[in-house]
């Protein structure tokens, strides 16, 4: 009886193991929602061409998936998660606490930030420091830091039009805000001595910036619909919808492709992916996956990603970034200081 209850033991364990191996062999990736699009495309392609299972891809801002990344090790967290702003000295840190040691940071091409809105609308141009004063909670008024007191562009400036301000944008948890707050908030401040030397970032919360959540293709979708409103979202959700939105200049700089590859494009930021090496064992594909992405065929000049609204790198750059994710290169703090 003994015999036969231990071989049952045994029985059930490697079954067990079977299991996690067999559901390992599908790559978990989280993060970003503007490089979800791109991310999306790469996995379809891998589990169509490769016999491998189509990975599992969520998005949940980059914040949020540098947070589940960092967790630790092991079942039940992500091997990749994708980031449209680099990862911070103190993610790097928390990650290193959790265990999560050997991490290859892989950037794959650039994007903009536009300021959208329903095509039904005039054309408008608009610059950082307009967009500041119309969504930052405090603002000078006769020299001294008062609640934003505009709730029309008019007010802000006369040549603007008489249209309620109303701007879908994402939430604390997204890339996107991190690089709006520095891009256009922080930039746009800096010069105000009011604000001091590091410049001010606190979005108002009365209601003017509406919270959308990570989903940019609901914000696209909300453009439809509330077509007095602006969206704040990725260039690529431009490309996809440009039957029905349209994107302000921004301090007299149209967004598109080369003036944000660029850099003219003032609302430029790069995206990103990482990648759990303490994974690879466990999860065989993820290797194969992450080399798909790199490759010309995705993110080079003539790549498929190009074709949905990837700014591609410099072929040096390109070059650069992919070897060093084929030699798994682990990085360290200092790069991102």
């Amino acid at each position: 009886m003994n015999r036969i209850l231990k071989t049952t033991v045994i029985a059930a364990a490697v079954m067990s193991v079977a299991g996690v191996a067999q559901a390992r062999d599908q790559i978990r990736i989280v993060g970003s929602s503007t490089v979800y699009p791109f991310a999306s495309y790469v996995t379809e392609e891998f589990g169509a061409t490769t016999g491998n299972p189509t990975p599992v891809i969520e998005s949940t801002g980059s914040g949020g998936g540098l947070r589940l990344f960092c967790n630790g090790v092991g079942e039940g967290t992500p091997d990749i998660t994708n980031a449209s702003r680099r990862m911070k000295v103190s993610e790097f840190e928390r990650c290193e606490e959790n265990g999560v040691t050997d991490i290859t940071e892989a950037k794959i091409g650039s994007d903009g930030i536009v300021l959208g809105q329903s095509s039904e609308n005039d054309d408008i141009a608009l610059t950082r420091e307009q967009i500041f004063m119309a969504v930052a909670a405090m603002v000078p008024v006769d020299g001294e830091l008062v609640e934003n007191p505009y709730t029309n562009w008019s007010e802000i400036d006369s040549s603007l039009p008489d249209r309620e301000i109303s701007i879908y944008g994402p939430p604390t948890t997204s890339g996107t805000r991190d690089a709006f707050e520095e891009l256009v908030m922080e930039s746009a401040s800096e010069g105000m001595d009011v604000y001091g030397d590091e410049g001010y970032t606190d979005i108002r919360s009365d209601g003017v910036y509406i919270d959308a959540g990570e989903n940019d293709n609901l914000i696209v979708q909300r453009l439809s619909e509330d077509t007095g409103a602006f969206g704040i979202f990725g260039y690529s959700f431009l490309e996809e919808n440009t039957d029905t939105i349209s994107a302000a200049s921004i301090d007299g700089v149209d967004p598109e492709a080369e003036a944000i590859s660029s850099g003219d494009y003032p609302i430029a930021r790069s995206l990103w992916f990482y990648v759990k090496n303490q994974h690879a064992e466990d999860v065989p594909p993820m290797y194969d996956y992450v080399d798909m992405f790199m490759s010309e065929m995705m993110i080079g000049d003539d790549g498929y990603l190009r074709d949905i609204g990837l700014i591609v790198l410099p072929e040096e750059e390109r070059e650069e970034w992919r070897q060093a994710v084929a030699d798994r290169t682990s990085m360290t703090a200092d790069v991102l200081k």
